[in-house]
C-alpha cells in the first residue's frame, strides 16, 4: 500500500454561503468558483468538529445533477487528508462526489459509502445511514477476482476458514452523508447545484450545526486536500471506479481508508417491502380494472422506479414515464406539480388539451432527488395538504408499519389544517412545525411522531428523517390496495377522487392555494415582508384594508409572525412566516422560501375551511378567489414586485 501526502491549501472566505432550509443552493457557475465548493465542505467538517469526523463512515452521493461528479472527488481529498494527514486517493467516475470524498478522507473519516454511478435519492440516503451494515475491509478486502481476507494485524492473507459474515460486517454504520442535491431546482450547466449535510439519524442538520457552518464560511483560512493530480498515471493503483460494486482500500502509517460503492436501490427496496405489503398491491396493479402511470421527471427516481414497480410489484414498463435520470432532467424542471410535470398531467387528462385516451386511474410523479411527490387520480389532483391528512387517517389500516398505532402527526405551518382535524377526531398528538424537514426529526427521534408533511408535495414518516415521495406513493397504492380488496374481482373500483371526497364528507374540505413567485428581486421581497409584518400592528386598519377589496369575505382576528418552540430540545425559531387568521378560519400565509439559487421566491397560501359537505365540491380558484383577491391587495404583491400574476400556482 502506498503511503500519499496530504496539503493545507490557503484560501478566504466567499460571501453568501449560507445554507437555507435544505442546505446551500446556488447556480453551476457559483459552485464552480476556485475554492468555491472546497470551502463549504471544509467550513462543514469544522462545524462537525474532528473529534466526530476522524474515524467516521459517510456517504457521499446525490440525484446525478450536472457538477455532481465534481463535488464527490473534492470531498475524498479533504476526508483522506484528516485519517493520515498524508494519504490521497482519486475517484474520477463522478468529478464533484470526488471533491467531497478526497476533502473527507482528507479530515480524517475511516470509510465513505457511495452510491453506484454516484447515485443516490435523498431519502435513501437517510435509509442508508438509519439501516445499512457495510463492509469492513479491515478484515476483508473486496477484489473483481472475489474475496481475499487479511489479517487486520500483519496484513497477511487469512485462510478461509476464519472468515464468517461476522467480520464482514464489523461495525460499518454510517455517521452522516453530504448530499448533492438542489431537490426539484433545474440542473445542468446553467442551472441549479446544491449540497447539504445530513446526520447521524439520517435528517439534515439542525440549524445550530448550520450557523456554525456559515459562520465558519466567514471566517475559513484553509481547507485540507489530498494532492491528487487532475489526471492519475496508469501505473497508479488507486483507480476507483464508482460505476463497479466493490471496496477499494487505501493505506497510510497511521490507518486504512476505504471506499465502498454499492447498489443504490437495494437498501431502500429493503426498508420499503418492510412497511408495506407489497403483495396486496401488487394485486392492485395486476388488475386490469387498475392502471397506472409513474413520472420520474428524469431524476434519481428512476433509478427506484423499474426495481419497485415493476421487478417488486408487476407494473407494466410502460406505465413508467421519464425514468432515465440525466444530470440535466431532460431540460425540464424537476419540480411535481401541476405546471411542471406536464406530460403526466396530460396523461392523466388535466391538461388543457382533450385526450380520446382513457386516463390511468392513479398516476404519481417525483421530483429531482425522489423526496417529494405529486399524486393524481382520473382528472383528479390531490392536494399535499389533502394527500398528508388522508394518509394519517388511513395509515393504522392499510398500511402494515402503522397497525399497532400512530405516535402522532405533524405539518408545516403553511401546510392546511386538514390534518388537525384528522389528528383531533383521532386523539392523535398534534404539531405545527416551520418549514424544513428537521423540524420533524426532533418530533420522530423522541418518539412523538409517526406521520408528517409539507405543502410543497413533501410527505413522510418516522422510518426515515426525510420526506421520501416514493413512501407516499406507496402509502395511497397500499389505502386503494385496501379499500379495493373486494372489488377487484367484480364490483366498482374506489377510486383516488372517491377517496378523497368521502375524506371531505367526514372531515370537512380545506380549500387550499399557492402562489410563488419566483426569482423576485431579494429587495422587493423583503420590502414586501416588512410592510406586512409593520401593517399586523393595527388590526382595525387591516381590517379596513380588507373590507375596501371584499366585503363579502370575514374579519381578520389575529396577525403574527409564526415563532416555534421545540417541545423536544426547547430550541425556539423566529420569523417563519407572516399570518392572518380570519374570523371563519381562513389563513393568508406569507414566506420567503429558502429553497432557490438566486434572487428571492415569495410564497402566498390562502386557506378557506368548508365544514358543509354540500358545498366541498366547488372548484378550489372559485372558492378562493375572494381570499385570493384579497391577498394579492392587502399585500400589494404587484407594486412590490412588478409581477401581474405568479410563476406557479397549485
Amino acid at each position: 500500500m502506498v503511503v500519499f501526502n496530504v496539503s493545507r491549501v490557503e484560501t478566504a472566505p466567499i460571501d453568501g454561503q449560507k445554507p437555507g432550509t435544505s442546505g446551500l443552493r446556488k447556480k453551476v457557475k457559483v459552485f464552480k468558483q476556485p475554492h468555491y465548493l472546497q470551502n463549504f465542505v471544509q467550513a462543514t467538517f469544522n462545524a462537525l468538529t474532528a473529534q466526530k469526523v476522524r474515524g467516521a463512515t459517510l456517504v457521499v452521493s446525490g440525484d446525478g445533477r450536472y457538477f455532481s461528479k465534481d463535488a464527490i472527488q473534492h470531498a475524498f481529498e479533504i476526508l483522506l487528508t484528516l485519517l493520515t494527514m498524508r494519504a490521497r486517493a482519486c475517484i474520477f467516475a463522478c468529478l464533484s462526489v470526488c471533491i467531497i470524498i478526497k476533502m473527507a478522507a482528507g479530515n480524517g473519516a475511516r470509510r465513505v459509502w457511495v452510491g453506484q454511478n454516484g447515485l443516490l435519492s435523498t431519502p435513501a440516503v437517510s435509509a442508508v445511514i438509519r439501516e445499512r451494515v457495510g463492509v469492513d475491509v479491515s478484515y476483508c478486502l473486496v477484489q473483481k477476482a472475489g474475496l481475499i481476507f487479511f489479517n487486520n494485524v500483519n496484513g497477511s492473507p487469512m485462510h478461509n476458514e476464519f472468515y464468517t459474515p461476522e467480520l464482514e460486517y464489523q461495525g460499518s454504520r454510517a455517521t452522516g452523508a453530504f448530499i448533492l442535491t438542489a431537490s426539484h431546482n433545474p440542473g445542468g450547466p446553467n442551472e441549479d447545484f446544491g449540497i447539504k449535510y445530513n446526520m447521524e439519524n439520517g435528517g439534515p442538520a439542525p440549524e445550530g450545526i448550520t450557523d456554525k457552518i456559515y459562520e465558519n464560511t466567514k471566517t475559513i483560512k484553509e481547507y485540507l486536500m489530498t494532492d491528487v493530480p487532475d489526471v492519475y498515471p496508469s501505473s497508479w493503483p488507486l483507480y476507483v471506479d464508482i460505476a463497479a460494486i466493490g471496496v477499494t482500500s487505501f493505506n497510510g502509517p497511521e490507518g486504512q481508508f476505504d471506499v465502498e460503492v454499492f447498489d443504490s436501490a437495494s437498501d431502500y427496496v429493503k426498508l420499503m417491502k418492510s412497511i408495506f405489503d407489497f403483495e396486496s398491491i401488487r394485486k392492485l396493479l395486476s388488475s386490469p380494472k387498475f392502471t397506472f402511470c409513474y413520472d420520474a421527471l428524469h431524476g434519481v427516481a428512476g433509478a427506484y422506479a423499474n426495481r419497485i414497480f415493476v421487478e417488486e410489484l408487476g407494473a407494466q414498463e410502460s406505465s413508467l414515464l421519464n425514468c432515465v435520470p440525466k444530470e440535466d432532467f431532460g431540460g425540464g424542471h424537476p419540480d411535481p406539480n401541476l405546471t411542471y410535470a406536464k406530460e403526466l398531467v396530460d396523461c392523466m387528462g388535466l391538461g388543457k388539451s382533450n385526450s380520446e385516451v382513457e386516463p390511468p386511474e392513479f398516476g404519481a410523479a417525483a421530483d429531482g432527488d425522489a423526496d417529494r411527490n405529486m399524486i393524481l387520480g382520473k382528472r383528479f389532483f390531490v392536494t399535499p395538504s389533502d394527500s398528508v391528512a388522508i394518509i394519517a387517517a388511513n395509515a393504522v389500516e392499510a398500511i402494515p408499519y402503522f397497525s399497532a398505532g400512530l405516535k402522532g402527526v405533524a405539518r408545516s405551518m403553511p401546510t392546511s389544517a386538514a390534518l388537525d382535524v384528522v389528528a383531533k377526531n383521532l386523539n392523535l398528538k398534534f404539531f405545527e412545525v416551520p418549514t424544513g424537514w428537521k423540524f420533524f426529526g426532533n418530533l420522530m427521534d423522541a418518539g412523538l411522531c409517526s406521520v408528517c408533511g409539507e405543502e410543497s408535495f413533501g410527505t413522510g414518516s418516522d422510518h426515515i428523517r426525510e420526506k421520501d415521495g416514493i413512501w407516499a406513493v406507496l402509502a395511497w397504492l397500499s389505502i386503494l390496495a385496501y379499500k379495493n380488496k373486494q372489488n377487484l374481482d367484480g364490483g366498482k373500483l374506489v377510486t383516488v377522487e372517491d377517496i378523497v371526497r368521502s375524506h371531505w364528507s367526514s372531515y370537512g374540505r380545506h380549500y387550499y392555494t399557492r402562489y410563488d413567485y419566483e426569482n423576485v428581486d431579494a429587495g422587493a421581497a423583503k420590502e414586501l415582508m416588512a410592510y406586512l409584518v409593520k401593517l399586523q400592528s393595527s388590526l382595525s386598519e387591516v381590517n379596513k384594508i380588507v373590507c375596501g377589496i371584499r366585503s363579502d369575505v370575514s374579519k381578520v382576528v389575529h396577525a403574527d409572525e409564526f415563532e416555534y418552540k421545540d417541545p423536544v430540545d426547547s430550541s425556539i425559531s423566529k420569523h417563519q412566516g407572516i399570518r392572518y387568521l380570519f374570523e371563519d378560519g381562513s389563513r393568508l400565509v406569507f414566506r420567503l422560501s429558502g429553497t432557490g439559487s438566486e434572487g428571492a421566491t415569495i410564497r402566498l397560501y390562502i386557506e378557506q375551511y368548508e365544514k358543509d359537505p354540500s358545498k366541498t365540491g366547488r372548484d378550489s380558484q372559485d372558492a378562493l378567489a375572494p381570499l385570493v383577491e384579497v391577498a394579492l391587495g392587502l399585500s400589494k404583491m404587484q407594486e412590490f414586485t412588478g409581477r401581474s400574476a405568479p410563476t406557479v400556482i397549485t
